[in-house]
């Protein structure tokens, strides 16, 4: 699905000089290379506070903390997502309200949002799905409406670029209160193990985000209040921050292979190829199709005869799973998320796809089809 060696291998000299120099240093934790990567991803993201953290879960859960809430508070996230989005909220003694998504985009709208708000409602989790911005916008305004607080999951869209109707653009994650992000290895801008990042533009809040995250402490061996450990380890800030420098082009192959494919599959009636809004670039952290014909599992299988890999993210809708049953009774229905549970599947796609691979994954696609 990724191809990370050919990626590290024509960044290999920057890298291992990065490493080197973390290990000379014996600069391991908190060292000056996480200080220079959390600059240079706060200059890119054009945003006050960037907080480095152990991984993109961590991130989440920090966010949560940071606001406060207390057990029962209600917390609105798409069911339609990565298991992680819910998890943090559970763990944290809080209510995943889980709400349907857009068929389109995957996300959520404020018209959904508005309509999942009660007065325990005391948070927002919009998720940038498969590398497209949420309805920020919209989201944006009803939070304000009704005074809730929005933490973005920008894990998967780092690098998009958000555009509001009076022209002002921002970048994905630092439009809400705070960002959350991860740097795993598969993501569009990945560490070569794991690694997260928060971001918020609000001093006393990237302050207690910062405390949270270091055992509830400013001043060692004083804590403030209850916290976690969770630190960016000095070596994937290293490699990050060489990355980081190359995200836009990474972003920009990632969309012409998407091309390709909206091209090769655009005669093809029973996929729907991503929609792309006027409101958001895409970076495509996947480039996901409706199967509209109910075949979406004979292709999978069709397409691992070839040798071809493929994903589906997410088979099964994060209230039917076994962790969350205690939150909505059996009969508890979003038809658009069962309906994508059903329908999606994901190709390889990365910044180092070679033209014989897109040619192969298009043709076994055509072949499945057309015949």
């Amino acid at each position: 699905m990724v191809d990370v060696r050919s990626q590290y291998l024509k960044i290999k000299d920057e890298v291992d000089t990065g490493i080197q120099e973390v290990i000379d240093s014996c600069a391991f934790i908190n060292g000056p290379k996480v200080k220079e990567f959390q600059k240079s991803l706060e200059d890119y993201l054009n945003v006050k506070h960037v907080i480095p953290v152990a991984n993109g879960t961590d991130a989440l859960q920090i966010a949560l903390m940071a606001l406060g809430l207390t057990s029962g508070d209600e917390v609105i996230v798409p069911a339609f997502t990565y298991v992680a989005t819910a998890e943090v909220i559970a763990l944290l003694g809080l209510k995943p309200v889980m709400v349907d998504v857009d068929p389109d985009t995957f996300n959520l709208t404020g018209e959904i949002v508005k309509n999942a708000i009660t007065e325990k409602t005391k948070a927002i989790v919009p998720v940038h799905l498969y590398g497209q911005c949420a309805d920020m916008e919209n989201i944006m305004s009803v939070a304000k409406m009704h005074n809730i607080p929005v933490i973005e999951d920008n894990a998967q869209a780092i690098g998009a670029v958000y555009s509001f109707s009076d022209g002002r653009k921002v970048k994905s994650g630092v439009i809400g209160d705070i960002g959350c992000t991860s740097f795993y290895p598969s993501k569009n801008l990945g560490a070569y193990g794991d690694g997260g990042a928060m971001f918020c533009n609000d001093d006393n809040l990237a302050e207690k985000i910062k405390m949270i995250a270091n055992h509830g402490q400013k001043k060692r061996y004083y804590h403030e209040i209850v916290g976690c450990n969770s630190r960016l380890d000095a070596i994937q800030a290293a490699i990050l921050n060489v990355k980081l420098k190359y995200l836009d082009l990474y972003n920009s192959s990632r969309r012409q292979v998407a091309d390709s494919y909206d091209k090769a599959f655009e005669a093809i009636d029973a996929l729907q190829t991503p929609v792309r809004l006027s409101s958001s670039t895409h970076v495509f952290h996947q480039y996901t199709l409706r199967v509209k014909n109910g075949k979406r599992n004979e292709l999978k299988d069709y397409l691992n005869e070839l040798g071809i890999p493929s994903m589906i993210y997410y088979p099964v809708p994060l209230y039917k799973q076994n962790a969350f049953k205690n939150y909505n009774d059996s009969s508890f229905r979003l038809p658009v998320t069962e309906l994508l549970s059903d329908e999606v599947i994901s190709l390889p796609i990365h910044s180092e796809m070679k033209d014989d691979h897109l040619n192969h994954i298009i043709g076994g696609v055509k072949q499945f089809f057309l015949g």
